[in-house]
């Protein structure tokens, strides 16, 4: 097993390092990297509207680096009147350890579907919604919570930057060095690496590796590009990727 992983840095490059200890061949090709959204001067004053009891929703660890940053450099803390939500254990460990407040997650996958089933999130009518999230992504929290009677607003607090490669290139170096195992962990990096990758090497290559997915939504949209051989870890952290790979 040749594995590349193609998850940001420094999880892609942290996820290698775990593999490799265990004696695995693995490489890191993040396919996109992150800069501050074009909402972040705005954070502090949308958390200005807000009422006691509403919802701060934080949709990955990302939002908490970056809201987390814009809110000190304008000397604010992250109110204490507060509820806040976030997407999966390792976004709310990294928002209660840089803002101190409880965060409320669900405890199980780390998709917008098992959070939307916590109990506090089905009587919302009347309250206000703050998502803080990333350019795009799925709008099924914003969606689903204002069919719920909640008022919903959204803050860009990060853009994904898609990374620029010689895609002959790099599939001629991957297929060479044996790779036959991907690690993908969403469905944008899963179709730009399937338009990066000329038809030559996709279909002679690309489409015979084994795929390492963190959602059945994904494991989908693999088949439905023309990859088989499918795998969906238990969960997206590097945790879950691992005991995928092993």
């Amino acid at each position: 097993m040749s594995i590349l992983v193609t998850r940001p840095s420094p999880d892609g490059e942290a996820l290698v390092s775990r593999l490799r200890t265990q004696g695995k061949v693995a490489w890191s090709f993040p396919l996109i990297e992150f800069a501050p959204g074009n909402d972040l001067p705005q954070l502090p004053a949308l958390f200005d509207t807000l009422q006691p009891d509403d919802m701060v929703f934080m949709v990955s660890r990302h939002a908490v680096q970056y809201a987390h940053a814009a809110l000190q450099r304008a000397g604010r803390d992250w109110p204490a009147s507060l509820r806040y939500f976030a997407i999966g254990r390792s976004t709310a460990l990294a928002l209660h350890q840089t803002s101190g407040r409880q965060v409320s997650y669900p405890h199980g996958r780390e998709i917008s579907e098992v959070l939307l089933q916590l109990p506090e999130l089905q009587n919302i009518i009347g309250t206000t919604a703050l998502i803080l999230r990333g350019n795009g992504g799925r709008e099924l929290i914003g969606e689903t919570l204002t069919a719920r009677g909640a008022s919903v607003t959204f803050c860009e607090c990060y853009q994904r930057c898609e990374k620029v490669y010689d895609g002959a290139q790099e599939a001629h170096r991957w297929q060479a060095r044996g790779v036959d195992t991907l690690v993908m962990t969403s469905g944008e990096m899963l179709h730009q690496l399937f338009i990066l990758v000329p038809e030559w090497y996709r279909t002679r290559w690309l489409l015979h590796c084994k795929v390492i997915v963190v959602s059945e939504r994904l494991a989908d949209l693999a088949r439905e590009l023309g990859w088989q051989d499918i795998q969906v870890a238990d969960n997206a952290d590097n945790d879950a990727l691992l005991r995928a790979l092993l």
